[in-house]
């Protein structure tokens, strides 16, 4: 499971659920939106810091951002 992908397709599916766009989750996280996209393509590894720090800007309890999502479960098998 490639983390990297796995992080940034939550942050893309939470992102999109709360009608947010890259633009305004760059506002309220402080991370640029190059960084968000380049997070939500898979391109960025992010630290535990930036995972916490994106959970309070989605609200949402950071463990969101780490778990396996239904794509993950298939690449695995």
């Amino acid at each position: 499971m490639d983390m990297r992908r796995l992080v940034g397709r939550n942050v893309l599916r939470i992102r999109k659920s709360k009608e947010m766009t890259q633009e305004r989750l760059a506002e309220v996280s402080g991370f640029s939106q190059q960084y968000i996209s380049g997070l939500e393509k898979g391109q960025r590894n992010p630290t535990v810091v930036t995972i916490y720090e994106l959970s309070v800007a989605l609200d949402v309890d950071y463990l969101d951002l780490l778990k396996p999502d239904a794509q993950s479960k298939r690449e695995k098998e």
